[in-house]
């Protein structure tokens, strides 16, 4: 297995953000974190590529237990994940060809030559090739996703994580992106863990997912998007899926 994560909870201090939360991703696969606002959605992928130490529980790759592993090994795990955040984090002082060459720069033995090449093989790859002299600054939202998702790819790592990396964008950029998204599952085999709150996106391109609860701080449903919006036996679920006002639960007391 990929990515295994098992019984992880999150804290900030005292204050308990998500509990119990367990899931698998493989390979090949689009795996979505879902659930409402302040659910812990970020939160939680934070905590899986290792900028936030988990209060209880384990993050696994390939069965090496990332927080109880050493920092050399730890190290080594990073590079094997691509991060494109929700505001593209592109570096504005540089190009975007700089942007996508400084993972490369930093995690492989190119050289010059070889950096740039790939670099220009990615931005062809996500139709940024004639941009690769532009500055973040000069481009739109859209493009600087693509670019970030670009960067993401440079290494070819197995897997991808993304932050709402539909967020802000028009339906035909979002639709853009969406595609692009599966094309690079397809092209690579690597896993992407998508966290997003968009419902189109989360339709069209995941395989499974897992739904978090901000009430219950607890993951309440398994399974893809299509599955839960048509079989989902939790309200809080249905509603989000087909965009209704959910009903209101019993409270339910909980841990902190």
């Amino acid at each position: 297995m990929l990515l295994a994560v098992r019984d992880l909870e999150m804290r900030f201090g005292d204050r308990l953000i998500q509990r119990d939360v367990s899931f698998d991703v493989e390979r090949g696969t689009v795996f979505a974190v879902m659930g409402g606002s302040g659910c812990g959605k970020s939160t939680l992928l934070k905590h899986l590529v290792g900028l936030l130490h988990p209060a209880a529980g384990r993050v696994e790759y390939d069965g090496v237990d990332f927080w109880s592993a050493d920092e050399a090994t730890r190290a080594k795990m990073r590079r094997g994940f691509g991060m494109l955040f929700q505001s593209g984090a592109l570096w504005s002082s540089m190009t975007l060809l700089e942007n996508v060459c400084l993972p490369l720069e930093q995690h492989t033995g190119l050289d010059a030559k070889q950096r740039d090449a790939r670099a220009r093989e990615v931005l062809e790859w996500v139709e940024l090739e004639k941009f690769a002299d532009y500055r973040p600054a000069d481009i739109s939202g859209g493009m600087k996703k693509r670019a970030g998702l670009a960067r993401a790819l440079a290494t070819e790592p197995p897997l991808l994580f993304l932050d709402e990396p539909s967020a802000g964008l028009d339906p035909i950029s979002s639709k853009r992106l969406d595609d692009l998204i599966l094309d690079v599952r397809e092209r690579t085999g690597a896993a992407v863990v998508m966290v997003s709150h968009e419902l189109p996106s989360l339709l069209a391109v995941a395989d499974d997912g897992i739904f978090l609860d901000a009430d219950s701080r607890h993951p309440i449903a398994r399974g893809s998007p299509k599955e839960l919006r048509d079989h989902a036996p939790h309200p809080t679920v249905r509603a989000f899926l087909h965009r209704e006002e959910p009903e209101p639960q019993p409270e339910i007391a909980t841990a902190s």
